[in-house]
């Protein structure tokens, strides 16, 4: 098995959309794909993120990192949340994607999240992590 991030990523239609979709609706339509996940044993997480509006962004452009408060100016698509999910191929993940309920608009990026054991296991750096990782029960 293999973790595969589902990052949604809505346009400026797509969100006008969403908005227009009674509240209820939504949560009903979300919660009927995320018990299939769960039924199915793939789902690892799943989180949608509050308005960009309320979001900042950090650049890392010169020596001092630029904060700058939302919305985004020119930006065409934002993340608005993701699945991250445990399957056994990036074709299985693709299944689950076309799967998921959205508007007219939305894209949706799916990434393999590497594992700790695929990196050198004498770097002191990875033997920490790992380490904090047992500590905290995600090993």
């Amino acid at each position: 098995m293999a973790k595969y991030m589902l990052i949604m990523r809505g346009s400026d239609e797509s969100l006008a959309k969403m908005m227009d979709t009674p509240f209820e609706e939504m949560l009903e339509t979300m919660g009927r794909f995320n018990e299939e996940l769960i039924r199915a044993g793939v789902l690892l997480a799943a989180e949608g993120l509050d308005d960009p509006a309320q979001g900042a962004v950090v650049e890392y452009g010169g020596e001092t990192p630029v904060v700058t408060d939302g919305p985004y100016g020119e930006t065409k698509e934002l993340f608005g949340g993701f699945y991250l999910l445990d399957v056994a191929s990036k074709e299985e993940a693709v299944e689950w994607a076309k799967r998921v309920p959205s508007f007219p608009g939305t894209k949706c990026e799916i990434r393999r999240v590497p594992g700790i054991d695929e990196f050198p296991q004498d770097n002191e750096w990875i033997v920490k992590e790992r380490a904090w990782r047992e500590r905290t029960g995600q090993l």
